[in-house]
């Protein structure tokens, strides 16, 4: 059985992927290993639509032609902390609140299931710095909100990244999880994963 998984999203998801290797070596790898050792006998096709520094305005642009145009039966949406990030790195330009991250993702939920007959998977954003305190993550909490009003309101599977990544932060435990505070290392990259799968389980049977 062929099944085609789209995972899209900022730097987070793309992590990795060079001339020759479509895939990177961030936590899409590891689901992508992952779902080719634990389901031998399904034709999986992993794509990777992660690209450096979008927001949410970003995906909305590329919509058609990364995710309806490829008919997938899984799409898997990870995008918020360039959406947080930019109103510290570049207050200049115009900014994604969360009414408008909330409005647009929305539209974009709305084109799966008109256009496709996908699953959605909805990844809260990780983290912006490795302090629970920042002013990033206290930032991201609203954005994490919009994740979970949108996942009620369609029933779609969310994966709670964000508080994966909160409880690590609160384990005192001495282990980095990203390289920058938001980019992610093997440990991070594997956080990711292990939640993504998890959270999943029943998309799989």
């Amino acid at each position: 059985m062929n099944q085609r998984i789209v995972f899209i999203g900022d730097s987070i998801t793309w992590w990795g992927i060079s001339e020759g290797d479509d895939i990177g070596n961030g936590y899409v790898r590891l689901l992508h290993d992952y779902l080719k050792v634990t389901y031998p006998e399904r034709d999986f096709e992993i794509i990777n639509k992660g690209i450096s520094g979008n927001r949410v305005t970003d995906l909305a642009e590329r919509w058609e032609r990364d995710v309806i145009s490829l008919n997938p039966d899984i799409v898997s949406i990870s995008i918020g902390i360039n959406d947080v990030a930019r109103q510290f790195d570049s207050p200049e330009i115009d900014q994604v609140y969360p009414e408008q991250f909330e409005e647009i993702l929305e539209s974009l939920l709305t084109s799966v299931y008109k256009n496709t007959n996908a699953a959605v998977v909805l990844m809260e954003p990780t983290i912006i710095a490795e302090d629970v305190q920042s002013e990033g993550n206290k930032k991201l909490i609203q954005y994490v909100e919009v994740i979970h009003r949108l996942a009620d309101k369609y029933k779609v599977t969310i994966v709670p990244t964000h508080k994966a990544f909160i409880e690590f932060l609160k384990s005192s435990n001495d282990n980095a999880l990203t390289i920058d505070g938001v980019h992610m290392n093997s440990m991070g990259n594997m956080l990711m994963a292990k939640t993504w799968i998890q959270a999943t389980k029943l998309l799989f049977g």
